[in-house]
């Protein structure tokens, strides 16, 4: 994402770790604070995501659970599920529509996500057939996500001779999200993981015949439903 991050960019990625599946994964004693995170993902400081994420609060958007960990309030959940969706059919406005690539759909939607009313987000999905996910494999209905969300588990989690079908992809790393596209390892795609080895963080991965190796953040981002 870009810089200049707005609160619905926060509360994207707040949600994200909300409703974990692979790297999006809640925080836990000894892991790094949720400001650490969000900041990791958006790329800002971590003075700003701490400054962002004390606003959100104030403007009842999160609240601090049991272990200070930034919780959305129905109300932030609510901001967060339309910008998820809106972002997602942007995605496949631009693919569908624009001819952009799955990656470049991504990038532009981050910049577009204001552009757009509720009103203008309905006519285009209807237009478009009303999409079931986005390019990414992403559910366009938050709710069928979540629910989804128990099915899945990231390619880093498995066992080597395990193989999977790949459902969704990690989206908030674009250096990463394009990796995925170049080596074809998209949504629908079955694959089956070789080999690991966490020492030398390499994941090697079995697709139509040939091997590819991934990094472990890369193997986590592989959000896949094992056979």
């Amino acid at each position: 994402m870009a810089q200049g991050h707005s609160i619905e960019d926060y509360i994207e990625t707040i949600y994200f770790l909300a409703f974990p599946v692979g790297e999006y994964r809640p925080t836990t004693k000894g892991s790094p604070t949720l400001a650490v995170r969000v900041a990791d993902m958006l790329g800002v400081s971590r003075a700003s995501a701490g400054e962002m994420l004390k606003r959100l609060e104030n403007d009842g958007l999160v609240e601090r659970g049991e272990h200070r960990e930034a919780i959305l309030t129905p109300k932030g959940r609510e901001v967060a599920e339309r910008v998820v969706r809106r972002h997602r059919i942007i995605e496949r406005l631009l693919t569908d529509f624009m001819g952009y690539t799955a990656a470049e759909a991504h990038e532009q939607a981050d910049l577009l996500g204001d552009t757009f009313t509720d009103e203008m987000i309905e006519r285009i999905s209807a237009q478009l057939g009303n999409p079931e996910r986005c390019p990414h494999g992403w559910p366009v209905d938050t709710d069928v996500e979540q629910a989804e969300n128990r099915e899945l588990e990231p390619l880093a989690d498995l066992e080597p001779g395990t193989r999977a079908e790949i459902v969704r992809l990690a989206e908030h790393d674009g250096e990463i999200l394009h990796l995925y596209y170049d080596e074809g390892l998209v949504p629908g795609t079955r694959i089956e993981l070789r080999m690991v080895e966490r020492d030398s963080d390499r994941f090697t991965v079995r697709l139509n015949g040939d091997e590819r190796a991934l990094s472990e953040k890369a193997a986590a981002g592989l959000f896949v439903r094992p056979a």
